[in-house]
């Protein structure tokens, strides 16, 4: 399935640089360990984690991603069905182990992380050379939260990623047992991101299809619900949309660097370092059709950032 392709430009002429798999399987794990979180937007946490003597395994990696969800991610050099299974035989450790998984979250990245992580769908990442048609199949009948990431290693430092099937996977009811410590999680009841939309009015949600028609118009951008907002993604966040029906608004916020816009109170705000709801440095407030054509450009340039 994977079809990436890379080709050297010079004098008007186009030649292939060969991919291939990297030596071992271990370098690749090394190597996205060291840059997660800008390869695959998700916090790293813990490497050849033990799941101890009933789950008998090392999880290869253990992550937090952008949105708060708890996630394992899984290697193999070349070919990628083993690495499903072995994902999701961990799946079991990661839900019966919540205090274990934010302790360490609490250890590794502070008390505020662990106070947003969101058990509501975990994540799974089976990172591989190359997956089939079948594997894509069989994580659709599964019905859990897994992405099939692909590689090529180009040599001379060029390394190329690529989604080339994901499943949102089905996220529980937002509640959690009262003895967990993050913040989705303290026996109180959430209001999710699909109750807020189903309550509603039919101009916010009308205004809100417009708005999900331009950010998945490109072809290639996932559409998720999270607990707290909708998350607009490829392998990373490009955007997340939340709505706030007492204001008419949807609040988007996007990933476009603040100091490249000109800001405008009530409409455009740079968010960097207040701690909103949201993955993006870049908040825009849409009431409006005119507000939405307003935001178009800022919205096609978060899409088309990789």
């Amino acid at each position: 399935m994977n079809e990436l392709k890379l080709f050297r430009i010079a004098d008007g002429q186009a030649s292939e640089i060969p991919g291939a798999a990297v030596a071992l399987e271990r370098q690749l794990q090394t190597l996205i360990e060291r840059n997660m979180e800008a390869m695959l937007g998700i916090r790293f946490l813990a490497s050849e984690y033990s799941t101890g003597a009933r789950h008998r395994g090392r999880i290869d990696s253990l992550g937090l991603d952008e949105n708060g969800n708890p996630v394992i991610v899984e290697y193999k050099r070349s070919a990628g069905k083993a690495v499903i299974t072995q994902a999701l035989s961990y799946l079991s450790w990661l839900r019966d182990h919540r205090h274990e998984f934010e302790s360490l979250v609490k250890n590794r990245l502070g008390d505020q992380a662990v106070g947003s992580v969101d058990w509501s769908n975990p994540r799974l990442v089976c990172v591989a050379g190359d997956f089939t048609p079948h594997d894509a199949h069989a994580v659709e009948e599964i019905g859990r939260r897994i992405d099939l990431v692909s590689y090529r290693d180009f040599g001379g430092g060029l390394l190329a990623l690529q989604l080339v099937a994901t499943v949102a996977g089905s996220p529980a009811t937002p509640h959690a047992p009262a003895t967990t410590t993050s913040a989705t999680s303290r026996g109180t009841r959430v209001r999710s991101v699909r109750e807020v939309y189903d309550e509603s009015p039919e101009s916010l949600r009308d205004l809100y299809a417009d708005l999900d028609s331009l950010l998945i118009s490109s072809g290639d951008v996932q559409k998720e619900f999270q607990l707290h907002y909708i998350a607009y993604r490829r392998i990373k966040n490009v955007a997340t949309v939340r709505f706030q029906p007492r204001s008419h608004t949807l609040v988007l916020t996007l990933k476009v660097d603040p100091d490249t816009v000109e800001l405008s109170d009530g409409f455009v705000r740079d968010v960097r370092g207040i701690g909103c709801l949201g993955t993006g440095p870049l908040e825009v407030r849409i009431r409006s059709q005119e507000d939405l054509a307003r935001a178009t450009s800022l919205v096609q340039r978060s899409v088309e950032s990789r």
